[in-house]
């Protein structure tokens, strides 16, 4: 924690009352304000794991795969993307649309906006059994979309994460252990791809977070599995760097977590609540990272967050950003940030066990001080799986979050009844 030196001259009183000064407008801060949640997408069917952009013109969009049924279209591949869009910054939503309709499934979402111009949309997704990951760009305010394949490979792949910066596009992902980004230096027309772990031992690896500074340095935030024969055992939690496009990478590793809980009453296996790190740069080039860990094997895992001014050569002490009694679960971290030190990061828990609810702070000193915690999921009736005092299971593994042209931050994750159904998506805007 840092301190502030007085000298000898000031009165005790005069020091309390000073400090009460200084740290009112972080400490001691208003308590944030969001809209109650609210649907969005088509109300049939399932949807599932969001992805949310905002541009600089009051746009926001809203990605997201489509289960069980795609409304009006019998014959649509399941799951397809669905996209909604907002021209007046979350106030009204357009009617939900498939983005970019394709023979086969489409998973996984993800979708930003150049932070650059603030109005060119990227978007990407796994299709054709998850062999092909695709980008996908509009000029047009997300009317119409041109698309790439920016990697095929002869089995499935997992977690895209995307990041753009001017002509530079990046998009991560997993190959059961290794990790892999594929690299565009014209816009996304072309993509170059490349293995980042090459020399890992791992027995699987997870892509969780991505950012660009405005050097051009490039960061993929990744969870690594120690045991073999998949997603098992402890995990490290890594931030990998590169400062040539792409072409090379180096990795450190920022902390080590036990191994996942178990879910197995949510009818969830594998590692769903497994630790999961993500990752953003504000406009200054400070790096932040946020995630889920555990002290031990199967234990409740908590939030942590921490931040590096030295393009990630260093990183300041780690810090537990959860009001939560411990012992509490925690997952599925979310991260954004945008002007100098402007940081604001969400999460799910189950303080209120057995249901779950989502969480949010906001820090304007780059995480020195944070905001009271406000929660984001509110009660809405009728629906089964909505109780008074939070949702009984998220509904996908991560959740996401933008900030808007009025520096209002938009948010939208799932809730459901447990992991397979049923469920759906939830949106609110706030700060």
């Amino acid at each position: 924690m840092r301190s502030r030196h007085l000298g000898p001259s000031y009165h005790p009183i005069a020091i309390i009352i000073l400090l009460i000064f200084l740290l009112a407008p972080a400490t001691l801060a208003a308590k944030s304000r969001f809209s109650p949640q609210s649907p969005v997408g088509f109300i049939d069917g399932d949807q599932w794991e969001p992805a949310i952009a905002a541009d600089g013109y009051g746009h926001v969009y809203i990605l997201y795969p489509q289960y069980v049924i795609v409304p009006k279209c019998p014959n649509c591949s399941l799951p397809s993307m669905v996209l909604v869009v907002s021209n007046d910054n979350g106030a009204t939503w357009q009617s939900p649309r498939l983005i970019l309709p394709v023979g086969s499934g489409q998973f996984d979402a993800q979708i930003v906006v150049d932070p650059l111009d603030r109005r060119t949309v990227y978007a990407s997704w796994l299709q054709n059994n998850k062999s092909d990951t695709v980008v996908a760009k509009s000029l047009d305010f997300g009317q119409t979309w041109s698309i790439v394949v920016a990697d095929s490979t002869n089995a499935g792949v997992d977690k895209p994460i995307l990041a753009v910066r001017g002509k530079d596009v990046y998009v991560g992902f997993n190959h059961a252990q290794k990790v892999w980004v594929s690299s565009s230096h014209d816009a996304g027309n072309t993509f170059t791809s490349v293995n980042v772990n090459s020399n890992a031992m791992l027995g699987w690896s997870l892509a969780g977070g991505a950012a660009i500074d405005p050097a051009g340095n490039v960061y993929f935030s990744w969870a690594g599995y120690t045991q073999s024969g998949g997603a098992k055992g402890p995990v490290n939690l890594y931030i990998s760097k590169s400062s040539d496009g792409g072409q090379t990478w180096t990795t450190t590793l920022l902390d080590v977590s036990g191994s996942p809980p178990d879910c197995s009453v949510y009818q969830c296996g594998w590692a769903y609540l497994g630790a999961q790190i993500t990752m953003t740069a504000d406009s200054a080039g400070t790096l932040y990272a946020l995630w889920n860990a555990g002290p031990a094997n199967k234990q409740p895992e908590r939030i942590y967050f921490s931040s590096s001014t030295t393009a990630g050569a260093t990183w300041l002490p780690t810090l537990d950003v959860s009001a939560a009694p411990l012992g509490v679960e925690h997952s599925f971290p979310a991260i954004v940030a945008g002007s100098a030190g402007d940081v604001r990061i969400a999460w799910m828990d189950s303080r209120q066990n057995p249901l779950w609810n989502t969480y949010y702070r906001s820090s304007t000193n780059g995480g020195a001080t944070w905001s009271s915690e406000t929660q984001l999921s509110t009660y809405v009736p009728r629906y089964s799986y909505i109780q008074r005092s939070g949702f009984s299971f998220p509904f996908g593994d991560y959740f996401e979050m933008d900030i808007d042209s009025r520096g209002q931050t938009q948010a939208v994750w799932g809730e459901g009844l447990n992991y397979d159904t049923p469920g759906s998506i939830w949106y609110t805007s706030g700060r």
